[in-house]
């Protein structure tokens, strides 16, 4: 076991040359990063949830109510003992074939089953309000750690000019405002991880999965080996953008459709301004050109920037549904759809919804995220089975 651990411990993969483990051990003069104190995000993971529990209970709940946020869940499909031991035990999504069966079965026309098992799959969804909370909850996380992130960063010299990053490492102390920042944010991924398999499903529950895993992987290398400097710069301009998604979600499950259709245009201008301008030309310029410049070649080098590159390969990918949507905003005059991700894995149309009364909507259905980031953010689907 131990030289197992010596041989991961490596200090010639996670270091560069001439720095050793050595050079980050905290001093009574100067207290650096050490990997015990990730411990701290588990508790701390599980104290986020259930604040997020306590949330949306009692603040998220109420102010949905007050602003007549539909409480009920989709309408229910008519009981039915063969349809239903065929969704439970076969399948949810018949073929042409098993209809045909069934409609003669039953003597019901294949269209009334197609339509029984809509319905069916539709229950499941959670309602609007369930759906208003979480995004509350996401908008009120992200607007509070956005805050902190930028009242933070404006006092530091690497805002401005991102080589501080580097200059004087190893010996960058570790400030107790950054310690807190980091901490937190790395709890909030944790949480994530383990609720998006209880959360509301959503298309992009792989990829968002994805995601979280390689943002705490990122946030756990760059603590470990002091590299938080560009770690703070990364967190901060990845979470500006979530916070415009989520409000236009909550605008959207209130039916405000302009203040989300608005919003919705706001939040794919931020998007794709910090992901695919800020943050290659600000933090991949960085950690690719200056960090070899300033400290030289290293393995652990080579897999912080894959690990960037994979992000930046994430935000290339939702840019392109959400300039998708926005284009349809554009050439139908208002906003349809939002592809990227908040859909549920079962929602479908509702076809006892006639089309011309349907609201349509950018943001259709649970959030972010996430943004998601961070976390699930685009949906397809009219407001009337939004998330």
């Amino acid at each position: 076991m131990a030289g197992i651990l010596a041989w991961f411990w490596n200090e010639r993969f996670w270091l560069p040359h001439n720095v050793t483990w050595a050079d980050l051990k905290s001093t009574e003069e100067a207290t650096f990063p050490q990997a015990e104190d990730l411990y701290l995000a588990f508790p701390l993971a599980f104290c986020i949830f259930m604040i997020r529990l306590l949330f949306e209970r009692f603040i998220a709940k109420p102010c949905a109510l007050g602003l007549k946020v539909q409480a009920n869940g989709p309408q229910k499909a008519q009981p039915n003992a063969i349809l239903e031991k065929v969704f439970t035990a076969i399948t949810k999504h018949p073929d042409e074939k098993r209809l045909e069966g069934l409609s003669k079965q039953l003597d019901w026309d294949v269209r009334s089953i197609q339509r029984w098992f809509r319905q069916r799959r539709n229950q499941e969804k959670p309602s609007t309000l369930t759906k208003f909370c979480e995004s509350m909850w996401r908008f009120t996380f992200y607007l509070y750690i956005f805050t902190y992130g930028v009242r933070f960063l404006k006092k530091t010299p690497w805002l401005w000019n991102t080589r501080q990053c580097w200059n004087g490492y190893p010996n960058q102390p570790l400030m107790p405002d950054l310690h807190y920042y980091y901490i937190v944010e790395l709890s909030f991924y944790w949480s994530l991880m383990f609720s998006q398999f209880i959360d509301i499903k959503r298309k992009d529950f792989g990829i968002m999965f994805i995601h979280h895993v390689v943002t705490v992987i990122l946030i756990t290398f760059s603590y470990i080996t002091n590299l938080t400097r560009v770690g703070t710069l990364t967190l901060c301009l990845h979470d500006a953008a979530d916070i415009v998604l989520e409000a236009a979600k909550m605008a959207n499950y209130c039916k405000c459709q302009k203040l989300s259709d608005l919003l919705f245009l706001t939040f794919a201008i931020v998007f794709i301004v910090s992901r695919l301008g800020i943050y290659p030309l600000w933090i991949l310029n960085t950690t690719s050109f200056e960090l070899y410049e300033a400290l030289g070649n290293f393995p652990a080098w080579w897999v912080l920037n894959m690990l960037l590159a994979v992000l930046q390969v994430l935000h290339c990918f939702w840019s392109y549904l959400i300039v998708k949507a926005a284009y349809k905003a554009i050439s139908k005059g208002k906003v349809t759809k939002d592809d990227r991700s908040d859909i549920e894995t079962s929602s479908d149309e509702e076809e006892t919804v006639p089309r011309s009364k349907t609201l349509h909507s950018p943001i259709t259905s649970n959030g972010t995220g996430g943004a998601n980031g961070t976390n699930g953010y685009l949906t397809s689907g009219t407001c009337s089975e939004e998330h």
